[in-house]
């Protein structure tokens, strides 16, 4: 506000004096003939003279107005430079500012690509780390699985040699009843040849009774027969239950059998057991069920064990 009104006076005052100037124009008053304005103006020369003197005050004035103008426009062009000068230090500071975040960001960027290399060769290394692990449990788990199959191996030996004893002990004991049973036999026909020569001796004295027994002892034998094929009948259907009972069956063997022949011990303990035709998987099986049974059933009867201890059978799988 105050610099207008400074520039409001000059305007007042050069206003003032070009109005002056068109009264004097309009008086008619002209300043190359000064004796006429002189003589014409004689009687205003006070008011002449006061014009004068607000001329020179008003050029004054306009000088000193001139000169406040200039020191305005100094003081302004002082303040645009300084202002021009904070702006640039203002935009060099923003530069600066600039290039300190560009560098802040550049090496953030470093720092995130370090930390990215330090996690990657961290994630690298647990994965080096968790593959190697996994190659360790594999090769723990096929060392004991081969540890397991050594362990089975040296069990399946070893019951192997223990079953070969057990065979070995049951041929010696097959041997030994088979022995025994020889041995009875010998002693069942000394005793008959004994019985039959004290038979001899009396056969003379008793020739007469002998034959009128005859025809008894003849019916009698053959009685005898029929019981011992009847006995044999009956431990062979014995003998093929118990087959049975230890068959393990499935349904590719229906209708299908397997020819066995079987040697027995006096007190029925299987001595040999062989297939002789059939279907494959029927013979595996009987064979399977006669070697768990170990031992068959079989008449004490001699001449009944006669007719069983070397037999044929046929083995057909039932089904329920």
């Amino acid at each position: 506000m105050a610099g207008k009104s400074d520039l409001t006076v000059p305007m007042s005052i050069s206003a003032g004096i070009h109005i002056g100037f068109i009264i004097i124009l309009a008086l008619g008053i002209s300043f190359d003939d000064k004796p006429k304005v002189m003589q014409t103006a004689a009687a205003s020369a006070p008011a002449l003279k006061a014009i004068v003197i607000d001329q020179q005050k008003v050029n004054d004035r306009v000088e000193q107005l001139k000169k406040q103008k200039q020191d305005v426009a100094q003081q302004e062009k002082a303040r645009q430079a300084e202002l021009e000068r904070k702006a640039l230090e203002a935009r060099r500071e923003r530069e600066r500012e600039q290039e300190k975040i560009k560098t802040l960001e550049i090496q953030r960027k470093q720092k995130e690509q370090e930390t990215q290399k330090a996690n990657d060769a961290a994630k690298a290394a647990q994965a080096k780390q968790v593959l190697e692990k996994e190659r360790a449990d594999k090769a723990e788990v096929v060392r004991k699985q081969k540890e397991q199959e050594q362990k089975a191996a040296e069990d399946a030996a070893k019951k192997a040699a223990e079953k070969r004893k057990q065979e070995e002990a049951a041929a010696k004991k097959a041997q030994e009843e088979r022995q025994r049973a020889e041995d009875e036999r010998k002693r069942k026909e000394d005793a008959e040849r004994k019985r039959k020569a004290e038979a001899d001796n009396k056969a003379r004295q008793e020739r007469e009774m002998a034959e009128a027994m005859a025809a008894e002892q003849d019916s009698l034998s053959k009685t005898r027969n029929k019981q011992v094929l009847s006995e044999v009948d009956k431990y062979k259907a014995m003998i093929i239950a118990t087959i049975q009972r230890n068959l393990v069956v499935d349904e590719s063997m229906r209708g299908k059998s397997c020819r066995v022949f079987i040697r027995l011990a006096a007190d029925g303990f299987v001595t040999t057991s062989q297939t002789l035709d059939g279907d494959q998987v029927v013979c595996r099986a009987a064979k399977a069920s006669i070697n768990k049974a170990g031992r068959l059933p079989v008449s004490p009867e001699p001449a009944v064990y006669q007719q069983l201890k070397e037999i044929n059978l046929t083995v057909s799988p039932e089904f329920n």
